[in-house]
């Protein structure tokens, strides 16, 4: 229990530090927060978008197989369309981070842990949450959301490919069927589970950082807890938020 609790006292500074000292004037580095977005977020972009495409392609695949077989192969654009949006794209855009941008935060801080330049911070006054998780967390919380818009379109654009080329569905019917399907609250459902994702991800990597002990050996062992924790917690969110959005909306 004393690493939950050090894990939701790390958590709440990180988010006063992040957000709530905005408002009083306390900004993050701004450029520190657009070097840890293009490090975040777009060198995910490329693995992110082909694990994306290929899981629309399969989703495709396996739903023809039984809609075909009653007549009803245009409803895979529906059934693509709203898994990847709600579902599919927030939670497979949070792992693949979790599991490449995650484990990369944690590697960081928990070498800078090893070197003991966190404690240098300590010593010169400059707090080690405001100058190294803050500006971290702020990027998370703001690419996760643009890779998972992109994610669903690629998966989408993934799962239409196969429609068009092998069930001979019509580009303007794919589309059509694609947009009438979606409604308002799948998109902002999906996003907020995308926020919910990117605070957990950045905070379980700098919690894990932070905790290291020992040297490389316990860098490695960090980062494979940091990535097992995300995924485990991810699941587990997603789980309770489609939950409360399935008996709330």
């Amino acid at each position: 229990m004393s690493k939950l609790g050090d894990y939701l006292v790390l958590s709440g500074r990180s988010f006063y530090w992040a957000i709530l000292a905005c408002f009083r004037g306390q900004f993050p580095k701004v450029t520190e927060i657009f070097a840890q977005m293009v490090e975040i977020g777009v060198g995910a972009i490329p693995i992110v978008t082909m694990v994306c495409f290929f899981i629309g392609l399969v989703l495709a695949i396996q739903s023809a197989y039984q809609l075909v077989q009653i007549g009803a192969g245009s409803f895979v654009a529906d059934i693509v369309g709203v898994s990847i949006v709600r579902e599919i794209g927030p939670l497979l855009s949070a792992i693949v981070m979790a599991g490449r941008s995650g484990a990369a935060v944690t590697a960081q801080l928990g070498t800078m842990k090893v070197s003991e330049e966190i404690e240098a911070l300590q010593v010169m006054g400059i707090d080690p949450i405001r100058y190294l998780v803050a500006p971290r967390l702020l990027a998370m919380m703001v690419m996760l959301p643009c890779i998972t818009v992109l994610c669903e379109i690629v998966g989408m654009f993934g799962g239409f490919l196969f429609g068009h080329f092998s069930l001979q569905i019509p580009a303007d019917l794919y589309i059509e069927r694609t947009i009438h399907a979606l409604a308002l609250k799948d998109f902002y459902t999906g996003m907020i589970k995308t926020e919910v994702f990117a605070v957990l991800v950045g905070t379980i990597a700098c919690y894990c950082g932070f905790a290291v002990q020992g040297g490389a050996d316990g860098v490695g062992k960090a980062t494979t807890q940091a990535v097992v924790a995300s995924i485990v917690s991810i699941i587990a969110a997603d789980c309770l938020l489609t939950g409360v959005f399935y008996y709330a909306l």
